[in-house]
C-alpha cells in the first residue's frame, strides 16, 4: 500500500511558486488578446447556455474573473488560465499519490505544471485550459470508483459524471473520455456497477442538458461549426496526406515536451505486448486513442496540435512511474520543459525582441488593438455612431478594445447560415441613427452609395494585420434597411 501522506505540502509549494511567477510575467505580457480570447470575453458579457462555436463555460469563467476584478483588461481576462492549470496539477498530484504514493504525487503535480502546453495555456485563455481541471477531477473520481470499494459508489460515480459534464461545457473534446470509459467497461476490470454507471450518465446528462437544449433551439449551431472543423464529415476528404498526420504526431513532442511524449509513446508500445506492472491500463486507454483519432483527422484534412489536449490528463499520470524510475530522464525532462516555461512568458513580455524572417515571432498577437483604435478614431472623427465590418478578427478586437468607446459594432446583415458569432448575434439590425463607418468592405459590395473616409484607407502596422489596407467608407444609417 503506497504512503499517500505528505505529498500535498511540497506539491502546493512547487505549483504555487510556478503559478506566482506566471502571474507576475502575465502582468508584463504585452500581447493583444487573440481573436478567440476577445470573442470569449464578449461571450462573458452576453451569458448564455451556448455559443456559436464552443460550449459556454469559458465565457462564464471570464465574466466571473472580470467582475471580481472590476476590470476587463487582457490581464484579468487571462488570469484564470494559470490558476486553472494550478488546480489541474494538484488534482493530478492527488490521483498519483493515491496510486503510487507521496513521491509520485509531488512528481505528477510538478510534471504537469511545467508541461509546454501548460506554459502556453497560462499565457492565453482557452477552452482547453477550462476543460482540464474538470477532466482531471472526473478521472480521479472514476479511478477511485474502479480501484476501491467506496461506501457510496453511486455518489462517487455521480461526482465523476458531473465533473465530466463541466469539462464538456468547456470543450466538447471531453466527450472522448465518456466514449472511451464506456468502451473500457467492456472489460470486467474497468466496469462499474450498473447503479454507479447509471448515476454517472444521469449526472453527466443533467449538467450538459442546458447546452443541449440551447443547441436544439439554435439550429445545432455549435455542432454545425464542429462539423465544419472536420470538413470530411460533410463531404469526404479531398486527399489523404500522411505528411499532415506525421506533422501532427511530431508536434505532440512540443505539446507536452519531448521526454514525456517519448515516455508515453514507449508505454503505449509496451502495453501492446502485455499489461504494465505500475501503470493502470485505463490511463493509456484514455490517452492514446485520442491522439490517434486526431492523427486520423490530420491525415484526412489537417489538425491543430492542441486538438489532442484531452489525452494529457490521463497521459501525464501514465508517465509518472516511468519518470520516477529514471532519474536522469526525469531531470532532462524538467530541464527542457522548464526552459520552455521560462522562455514563453518572457517572449510575451518582449514580443518585438524575438523575430523570424524580420517579423516578430508572436506577430499574430500584436497590432490588433492598435488597428481597432485607428478604426474607432476614424469613426469618431466622422461622427459615426456605428462601425460595420465583416472580418471576424477585426470585429472581435473592436468589441474588446472599443468597449468604452460609445460606438456600436456590427457585422453586415447577410442571408443564410451565419459564418461566425458576430454575424449570428451582432448583425446590423436594419437602420441605425447617424452615419455608419464601414471598415474593410469593398464599396461595390455595399447596398448603398458610400463616401470614402477622408483619413482612409488605413494601412495596418506591424502585427497580425501587417501591411493590410483597410478601406474606410461612410454610409447613411439606413444603408442596409432594405434587407
Amino acid at each position: 500500500m503506497p504512503d499517500r501522506r505528505g505529498w500535498l505540502g511540497p506539491a502546493v509549494a512547487i505549483v504555487a511558486a510556478v503559478t506566482a511567477a506566471r502571474i507576475v510575467l502575465l502582468a508584463l505580457n504585452r500581447t493583444d488578446l487573440f481573436v478567440d480570447e476577445a470573442q470569449y470575453w464578449l461571450w462573458g458579457q452576453e451569458p448564455a447556455f451556448g455559443y456559436y462555436s464552443k460550449p459556454p463555460l469559458i465565457g462564464w469563467v471570464i465574466r466571473a474573473a472580470t467582475d471580481l476584478a472590476g476590470s476587463d483588461t487582457a490581464f484579468w481576462v487571462r488570469l484564470p488560465a494559470p490558476l486553472l492549470h494550478a488546480a489541474t496539477a494538484l488534482i493530478l498530484g492527488r490521483i498519483a499519490a493515491g496510486l503510487w504514493g507521496r513521491k509520485a504525487g509531488i512528481l505528477a503535480a510538478a510534471v504537469y505544471v511545467t508541461l509546454p502546453m501548460v506554459a502556453l495555456g497560462s499565457l492565453l485563455i482557452s477552452t482547453d485550459t477550462v476543460m482540464l481541471p474538470f477532466l482531471a477531477l472526473a478521472l480521479g473520481l472514476w479511478l477511485a470508483l474502479l480501484n476501491g470499494t467506496p461506501a457510496r459508489p453511486a455518489v462517487l460515480a455521480a461526482g465523476a459524471g458531473a465533473a465530466l459534464g463541466l469539462a464538456f461545457l468547456a470543450k466538447y473534446a471531453a466527450a472522448y473520455a465518456l466514449i472511451l470509459a464506456a468502451l473500457a467497461a467492456l472489460h470486467p476490470r474497468w466496469r462499474p456497477g450498473a447503479v454507479a454507471g447509471a448515476a454517472a450518465l444521469a449526472a453527466f446528462a443533467a449538467v450538459i442538458a442546458p447546452n443541449v437544449a440551447w443547441n436544439l433551439a439554435n439550429g445545432l449551431t455549435t455542432l454545425q461549426h464542429t462539423m465544419d472543423n472536420a470538413g470530411w464529415v460533410r463531404g469526404g476528404p479531398d486527399t489523404l496526406d500522411p505528411a499532415r498526420m506525421v506533422e501532427f504526431l511530431v508536434a505532440q513532442f512540443a505539446v507536452i515536451g519531448p521526454v514525456p511524449f517519448a515516455a508515453l509513446l514507449a508505454l503505449g508500445i509496451r502495453r501492446l505486448a502485455g499489461p504494465l506492472p505500475q501503470v493502470p491500463g485505463l490511463l493509456l486507454w484514455l490517452a492514446w486513442p485520442i491522439v490517434l483519432a486526431v492523427g486520423v483527422q490530420a491525415l484526412l484534412e489537417g489538425a491543430y496540435a492542441n486538438w489532442a489536449v484531452a489525452a494529457y490528463a490521463a497521459g501525464t499520470l501514465a508517465v509518472v512511474p516511468w519518470l520516477a524510475a529514471r532519474p536522469r530522464w526525469c531531470v532532462a525532462s524538467f530541464a527542457i520543459n522548464g526552459a520552455i516555461c521560462l522562455a514563453l512568458p518572457l517572449a510575451a513580455a518582449f514580443p518585438e525582441a524575438i523575430r523570424r524572417g524580420g517579423d516578430p515571432l508572436l506577430d499574430r498577437y500584436l497590432g490588433r488593438a492598435d488597428l481597432s483604435r485607428q478604426i474607432i478614431d476614424a469613426a469618431t472623427a466622422a461622427g459615426a455612431t456605428a462601425i460595420v465590418a465583416n472580418n471576424r478578427d477585426i470585429l472581435a478586437d473592436l468589441f474588446h478594445t472599443g468597449r468604452d468607446a460609445g460606438i456600436a459594432f456590427y457585422a453586415p446583415p447577410r442571408p443564410g447560415r451565419p459564418p461566425h458569432y458576430y454575424a449570428q448575434l451582432h448583425s446590423l439590425p436594419g437602420a441605425v441613427a447617424g452615419p455608419i463607418l464601414v471598415a474593410g468592405i469593398d464599396a461595390a459590395a455595399l447596398p448603398c452609395a458610400a463616401v470614402p473616409h477622408p483619413d482612409g484607407p488605413i494601412t495596418a502596422g506591424p502585427g497580425a494585420h501587417a501591411g493590410r489596407e483597410i478601406a474606410l467608407w461612410i454610409v447613411p444609417g439606413d444603408c442596409w434597411a432594405g434587407g
